[in-house]
């Protein structure tokens, strides 16, 4: 499972393990969020409107879900993960930090949580503003909500600084082959 502030590279670096060919499988969470760029349905995420995430919320069909940010809902569907699970895959989870801790807490032996941080807040905004998807609100929204979760990174099991983007991966590659093969 890999969590981080935006902009700290996590999806970057999740892409990364899934191109090793090492046995995981994608974990597509659900949002109530707009589709940004080229994300497409049941690739990237499993777009539902609001409405539809609360009453999934009232269903009990989350694993774990969270309202990051003011009616912006993301979680993990249950029927994903089971279905996943029954077929004997491992899963990679790309969630928000508190999604992240949510499901370390209900499989501590079978979940390895990295934390992708990025080197300074400096760098994150640096980031966020080069991706060009949030305006200026939401960019200090996020830049408020990533120096909180900063400060979850040592409830983690690795914390991989994301200064340097091929050794970044190097070490996310390192600590997951060690996991699985103890696993």
């Amino acid at each position: 499972m890999v969590s981080a502030p935006s902009g700290s590279g996590k999806s970057t670096l999740v892409q990364a393990l899934l191109d090793q060919n090492l046995p995981l499988v994608f974990s597509i969470s659900a949002t109530s969020r707009l589709p940004r760029g080229k994300e497409q349905e049941g690739v990237d995420y499993y777009f539902l409107s609001s409405e539809a995430f609360k009453k999934k919320i009232e269903e009990d069909a989350f694993m774990e879900y969270e309202e990051v940010y003011p009616g912006k809902f993301y979680g993990t569907l249950r029927s994903e993960i089971e279905d996943q699970w029954s077929k004997g895959q491992n899963i990679i989870f790309d969630v928000d930090v508190v999604g992240g801790l949510k499901i370390k807490s209900q499989y501590p032996n079978q979940t390895l949580a990295i934390f992708v941080q990025a080197p300074s807040l400096k760098i994150l905004e640096q980031r966020l503003r080069a991706r060009g998807t949030e305006n200026e609100d939401l960019l200090k929204e996020r830049l408020a909500k990533a120096k909180t979760e900063m400060e979850s990174a040592e409830a983690f099991d690795v914390v991989v600084v994301n200064d340097d983007l091929e050794r970044a991966k190097k070490e996310m590659i390192q600590r997951v082959i060690a996991f699985t093969d103890q696993a």
